[in-house]
């Protein structure tokens, strides 16, 4: 009798979407936050490094402190930790976005391959009369190759460079030869 280990059932881009959505549903706290809420919760962290708030928690260990603030250190330690389990899944989450990024790279350049190899055999097949059904279709490609080419810009009418205007010169002073002592 053999060990082996079925294949596990490969997803459907739908289906993954579905269990994501899942997945969030039973996730207590996903905050979206709009990329300038992103930046103002960052700006105000800036002055606060990572040494720094795990050294001021640590003050919270002094009954006075812990009290006055209403913060128990139990709960801040609590939270610390869950901020760190959940930063594991952030990044596990990011690896699995590079992934599926990456693939969907693998997949549009494995398209794109086909297609620019079919035009080609296109292009070609269509120089022949009998082949005629071809000619709408690759002068669409053609038409749509140029018009996704970047526009050159206008170039802006040059003016002929003049020469910079040089102050009048006024002929200097000749200069005195004579000996004669000079008043």
């Amino acid at each position: 009798m053999s060990n082996t280990v079925p294949e596990p059932t490969k997803l459907t881009p739908e289906a993954v979407i579905a269990q994501l959505r899942i997945v969030s549903s039973q996730i207590e706290e996903v905050t979206p936050l709009t990329q300038e809420q992103r930046k103002l919760i960052r700006q105000r962290l800036r002055p606060h490094p990572k040494p720094v708030v795990e050294a001021s928690i640590n003050v919270l260990g002094v009954p006075d402190v812990s009290q006055a603030t209403g913060q128990p250190l139990d709960d801040v330690r609590r939270w610390q930790d869950e901020l760190l389990r959940w930063e594991a899944v952030a990044d596990e989450a990011r690896a699995f976005l590079k992934g599926i990024e990456g693939a969907n790279l693998v997949r549009r350049q494995r398209i794109t391959f086909a297609a620019t190899q079919a035009y080609s055999v296109g292009a070609q097949l269509a120089k022949d009369p009998a082949k005629a059904a071809l000619v709408p279709h690759v002068e669409e490609v053609k038409r749509l190759k140029i018009a996704a080419r970047p526009k050159k810009k206008a170039k802006a009418p040059q003016t002929p460079a003049t020469p910079p205007a040089t102050p009048a010169t006024t002929p200097a002073p000749a200069h005195d030869t004579s000996t004669t002592p000079k008043p």
